[in-house]
Parts: structure tokens; sequence; C-alpha cells
């Protein structure tokens, strides 16, 4: 559970983008989780840019990032998301990690629409398809209780590819890794990385965090463990309004 957010806001607008996926269950989360941390969390779901320009800061789901682009696309919402990722703290899970790489590969026939803001390149259905979907115990000791593993679960789960960082770039910290030893043995796309140690090999990366942005490539909102929320608000999104006082969310 969280801890107690001293000198920080005492409220937040966190928005969910909800055009498709599992936008619920990470609502559910966020708003469990406020009591603990001793803030007033409201969750706006997304699904307009008037929406989008009361949020503080933004959850983009698990769901199937080809749909969720297309909807954002059609909802006039892909550049504004783009510029929001700019200078806001954005948490990209599985299919919203997708849309936040810098680019992707085996994307669907037409291409991807991307939103960027991650500094690395990514590979849609990472591990296989829908069957191959799996659990994995994750050491995250950057998490409250890091004695506690954390469980991974990972459908349909894209893969990081590469770690592209330029000069300019926030410093990426990489939070949590597959062991190579539990990764699947039906890999459809990548084969090259495999025999590499595991902090050399940019495929064991699940989880991330680079500035105010964090990248999971797993469903922590699939669970009942709210370590991950507690980690986006208190290390993302509050760091950021501090820093930022002309945000009206600041009490």
């Amino acid at each position: 559970m969280g801890k107690l957010v001293e000198n920080g806001p005492k409220s937040m607008v966190i928005g969910i983008l909800a055009l498709q996926g599992a936008f619920v269950e990470h609502q559910v989360m966020l708003q469990k989780l406020a009591p603990s941390l001793h803030v007033e969390i409201s969750v706006n779901l997304v699904r307009s840019i008037q929406d989008l320009q009361a949020c503080d800061a933004l959850v983009i789901p698990g769901g199937e990032s080809t749909t969720i682009a297309l909807l954002a696309k059609h909802s006039g919402l892909l550049d504004p998301l783009r510029d929001f990722i700019k200078t806001k703290p954005v948490w990209g899970s599985c299919a919203g990690a997708i849309l936040m790489s810098r680019s992707v590969t085996n994307a669907k026939q037409g291409g991807q629409d991307l939103l960027g803001g991650l500094s690395v390149t990514t590979v849609r259905n990472g591990w296989g398809s829908q069957i191959e979907s799996f659990e994995a115990p994750l050491v995250v000791t950057s998490l409250s209780q890091p004695d506690r593993p954390f469980q991974g679960v990972f459908i349909r789960a894209p893969a990081v590819l590469s770690i592209d960082l330029a000069p300019e770039d926030p410093p990426l910290r990489v939070i949590a890794r597959l062991p190579v030893d539990l990764l699947p043995n039906t890999q459809s796309v990548i084969q090259e990385n495999q025999g590499l140690a595991d902090h050399f090999n940019p495929q064991t990366v699940v989880a991330f965090r680079q500035g105010n942005h964090l990248f999971t490539s797993f469903h922590p909102e699939l669970t009942k463990d709210d370590r991950f929320h507690d980690y986006f608000v208190q290390e993302c999104v509050i760091p950021s309004l501090i820093t930022n006082p002309s945000s009206n969310m600041l009490k």
C-alpha cells in the first residue's frame, strides 16, 4: 500500500483513456489507492479533448493498440495525446506501452499510429498469440515491499526490441526484468536476443520509467496488487505536480 505523501498535492485528476481495453480495472485500482496516500484522486475517463484537458496525468490501458489508435484518431485525440505526453506523466500498459513507443514492428497491415514519448522500439505480440499468454513473478525493488514479488500478467504482451536513447532524451531506468529462464520457449518474432545475459538483453525489460512516464508490458490492473499504481502516483504524478506550480490541482 501507499505511504503518506508529505508536502505534496492534496488532489489530482488522473485520466484513463477509455476508448477500448481494461480502463475500468485501472479506475478501480486508483480509486482504492487514494485513501492510503491521503490524496484525493479524481479519475477521469477520457473520451474527448475536453476530458483530456482536465487531467494532470494519464493512463493508457491494455487492449488492442491498433483499435485504440484508430478510435483516438476518429475522436480527434491523436495529436492532443501527443502534446499531452510531451509535458505530463503518462503510463502505458501493454497496448498503451506499444502506443507510447518511438517505433513498433510487427504492426498490422496499414501500419500503426503511435503517440511516442518513450525511447524504445517494441514488437507487438512479442511472445506469440493469446494462447501463449502467461504469468510470472517479478522482482521490482522500486516498489513498496520490495521483497514481495509482483505477479506479472502477460497477455499478447509487447516486447522491447531495443532501447534507442537520443542525446536529448530523459534517462531510462529499468525497474523490472523477466529473467531469461522465464522467457517462453515459443517466440514467434524474437530470436536474435536469445543467449544474452539478462542485463544486456532488451527483451527481458518489462517495466521501466523514463522521466515522468511509465512503461509496463504486462497488466498490473488485472491483479489485486496496487503497487504499480502507487508507484505511478508517487514517483511520476506527484513530482510533476510539485515542479509545476501552475497546475490548478495543487492546493
